[in-house]
């Protein structure tokens, strides 16, 4: 019995369109990785602005720069992502909406109450 191996050759990853649960858990992955990889900065940034008033001012000026201000909403986002859709896989492992209707509705909730709050934060509004 021979069977004809019909496998991709290659993988091109813009081909795959993951499902909307799909994409919330690789941005859950990719969001705390961000968030351990951010973390030794944010502790130097936060222990240099606790040393003296200019060492503060300094890191006012740069998280108010261009590139400070990215990756400050970056992080945001990181932390915004990576909690909200930890709160909704923890309640996938207490079977709570493990179906793939409320699964779908919650992963685009996720998604989309980070980007909101992220908005609002940036812009200012719960500030």
């Amino acid at each position: 019995m021979t069977t004809k191996n019909v496998r991709p050759k290659f993988l091109n990853l813009f081909r795959i369109h993951l499902p909307v649960t799909g994409v919330v858990s690789f941005a859950h992955r990719v969001s705390g990785a961000l968030l351990v990889i951010s973390l030794p900065l944010v502790v130097f940034l936060f222990a240099y602005s606790l040393q003296s008033e200019p060492g503060f001012e300094q890191v006012i000026a740069l998280l108010e720069s261009g590139w400070g201000s990215v990756a400050m909403v970056l992080i945001l986002w990181a932390l915004l992502s990576h909690l909200l859709s930890g709160i909704r896989f923890l309640l996938l492992d207490l079977d709570i909406g493990i179906r793939l209707p409320p699964a779908r509705a919650s992963a685009w909730s996720v998604a989309a109450l980070a980007l909101l709050i992220l908005i609002l934060l940036v812009s200012g509004v719960f500030l």
